[in-house]
């Protein structure tokens, strides 16, 4: 393996191998995946969406790849795109802000 290019999108053609070394988790995460995904009270376009931004939160780039050709196909555009990595930046960076309260009672706990 080289370590000048650690994603690519040619990986996710290894999944089959996920599932032959380890069927009984591969096939529960797909499962699951399935029925998280399933049309409900909230339509499969938007779960792609909230997908598209909690792939930005989580860091993974192959499920930034997958979410945002499947909302394309759903009829999403780029600037619902944009603003879904923008809202996800913004709870990552609110987030940051809300555990910053911990290292101000770290600060004042220690000797």
């Amino acid at each position: 393996m080289t370590d000048d290019v650690m994603y690519r999108r040619s990986n996710l053609k290894r999944i089959p191998d996920v599932q032959k070394l380890v069927p009984a988790a591969a096939g529960a995460y797909f499962r699951f995946e399935k029925e998280a995904f399933a049309e409900g009270a909230v339509p499969s376009r938007t779960k792609e969406l909230i997908a598209i931004a909690a792939a930005h939160i989580t860091g993974c780039p192959y499920c930034i790849d997958v979410h945002v050709s499947k909302f394309k196909a759903l009829g999403g555009t780029v600037e619902e795109v944009m603003e879904a990595a923008v809202v996800a930046g913004a709870v990552k960076a609110g987030a940051a802000l809300a555990h910053s309260t911990h290292a101000i009672r770290a600060y004042e706990e220690l000797p």
